[in-house]
């Protein structure tokens, strides 16, 4: 637990520059054109969000309609929060779902599709395993990782009378690669209800944005990928225009450990090999329609390698990709969709 918790700090503090260098990005203001921030800590990290200020409407109100917004999210989805219906679920407790819960779990079910199962939410077990996750255990073992893969498959798992149905009670859920994205989207329905046309919502580096910033699409920054200490905006590899679109970025390079075999483990797990991921795709960026789907096939793509992830981009016309993969000689090389021609400037 003392490893989670060191990690949970470094992660929250790199967040915090993380949101430095998106507000640093998205400055500039046009006179008589008022923008509000609001940031804080949630499900373990940090969100950063920028709205278009709203005539009659308290600022002061739309940020605490979102803190109640995301307090509920924490509620359902969040496997940080020992009181949340997700962490009930995993404990086999006899709970009905909710309407966020049941919108992550079909939304997920169809991706896992989509991707001939390298994303699935059932690879919980093997977290933990690994050692990744808030009840990690300390010290993985490949051997009890082989083992469990007897508790992973989206396939095993149902829902029926709003409750969760599992194959095996030892199954256990992760959101974590798509809730953060899912309460992205949640949170700019509630900005479109207040209707505000103009924002920028971040939570945990995932990031969907409405409208424009004054005169100017969007924009966000990818990092570059290195194991060197570099923070979150520190050396950006690219910067992406956006309107009335998602992205996410999924890489390898920050949360990983080194085993006593000198073998560096990400936790990026593969659902199918029940071991984390190892291929040559060190970042992959996605932009979608929403912020659920970005993050979810990003996951997917990191699983994949570059070849596949490259094949879900260019197969499904709703997504757009950026990724970064190391060459035969240890080089830095990139791919960027046709969609984004124009509006992706490489650092």
């Amino acid at each position: 637990m003392e490893y989670f918790y060191g990690l949970l700090i470094h992660t929250i503090m790199c967040r915090l520059i993380l949101l430095s260098s998106i507000l640093i990005l998205a400055s500039g203001c046009r006179q008589g054109v008022v923008f509000h921030n609001h940031t804080g800590l949630t499900q373990g990290t940090t969100f950063n969000i920028v709205f278009q200020e709203r005539a009659f409407i308290s600022p002061d109100r739309i940020k605490s309609e979102i803190d109640l917004r995301l307090v509920e999210i924490d509620m359902s989805l969040s496997v940080y929060n020992s009181e949340s219906l997700i962490s009930a679920i995993n404990r086999n407790e006899p709970v009905k779902i909710d309407s966020m819960f049941a919108g992550v779990f079909r939304l997920s079910e169809k991706i896992s599709e989509m991707t001939g199962g390298l994303f699935d939410i059932t690879v919980g077990p093997l977290v933990r395993a690994w050692g990744f996750g808030p009840d990690s255990q300390e010290r993985y073992d490949p051997m009890k990782a082989d083992s469990l893969l007897s508790l992973v498959g989206y396939k095993k798992i149902r829902i029926s009378d709003g409750m969760v149905l599992k194959e095996n009670p030892g199954m256990r859920l992760d959101l974590n690669a798509v809730a953060q994205g899912y309460s992205v989207d949640v949170i700019c329905s509630l900005l479109d209800d207040f209707g505000i046309s103009n924002y920028l919502v971040e939570i945990g580096g995932e990031v969907r944005v409405s409208g424009m910033r004054d005169d100017r699409l969007w924009r966000v920054g990818v990092d570059s990928p290195s194991e060197s200490g570099l923070l979150p905006g520190e050396k950006l590899a690219a910067v992406i225009e956006l309107s009335d679109e998602a992205l996410a970025t999924s890489g390898n390079y920050r949360k990983f450990f080194t085993g006593e075999d000198g073998v560096k483990y990400s936790h990026t797990i593969d659902p199918v090999t029940g071991r984390p991921a190892r291929n040559r795709l060190l970042s992959a960026t996605i932009v979608a329609p929403d912020a659920a789907t970005a993050d979810a096939f990003a996951t997917a793509c990191m699983v994949a390698g570059p070849e596949k992830a490259i094949g879900f981009i260019e197969s499904y016309g709703f997504l757009e990709g950026f990724l970064i993969f190391s060459g035969d000689t240890g080089e830095y090389l990139t791919w960027f969709s046709e969609g984004l021609k124009g509006r992706l400037q490489q650092e």
